[in-house]
């Protein structure tokens, strides 16, 4: 070959065998359409390194051949999801939300007086009965429950627990939203 335009001519002659020999390989007349015209743009953007006297079209079948085994490499990684399901089954609620609704708890539970902090953490996060706090803290019976009760009540206050509802209420919409986007969008 003498010349880029006796390259280019080469190239063109010899797309209806890159097209047979893709649509061998991909199955699909699609898929070999794109793997040609990736073949034909690697060829045109390497057409330096081919050297003339060489088989042409070997090279180029080569250069199909390899763009196909990429782009399998590629694609046996990859999910089918046409209608987003599999996309919209992994969405999960923001883990920082739990990490700073942790810290605004420490926060309120510090708040506390320290009698009521005490029975909380004894009956509610050591997990000892009524009765067994009682004894560790020296009181009544009926002074420790009223001392957790307290505590439950004010933190609650402090921490607005109702408000967590419209939260995660607000994190269904945005996650029902997104599958209603991704459908409307395909």
């Amino acid at each position: 070959m003498t010349g880029v335009a006796d390259f280019q001519h080469s190239m063109l002659a010899a797309i209806p065998h890159l097209r047979a020999f893709a649509i061998g390989l991909c199955g699909k007349t699609d898929g070999a359409d794109d793997l040609v015209q990736e073949t034909l743009v690697r060829a045109w953007a390497n057409k330096t390194a081919f050297q003339p006297g060489t088989n042409l079209m070997a090279w180029l079948y080569t250069i199909l051949r390899n763009a196909f085994y990429t782009e399998f490499r590629k694609r046996r990684h990859e999910v089918a999801d046409p209608d987003g399901q599999f996309a919209l089954s992994l969405a999960s609620r923001p883990s920082q939300e739990s990490h700073i609704e942790f810290q605004d708890f420490r926060a309120a539970l510090a708040k506390l007086p320290d009698d009521q902090r005490e029975a909380l953490l004894l009956v509610g996060s050591s997990g000892l009965s009524y009765e067994e706090a009682a004894q560790i803290c020296d009181c009544a019976l009926g002074t420790m429950k009223s001392r957790v009760y307290r505590a439950r009540t004010r933190l609650g206050a402090m921490l607005s627990v109702g408000s967590t509802v419209h939260q995660d209420a607000s994190w269904d919409a945005v996650v029902e939203g997104a599958s209603s986007a991704s459908l409307v969008d395909h």
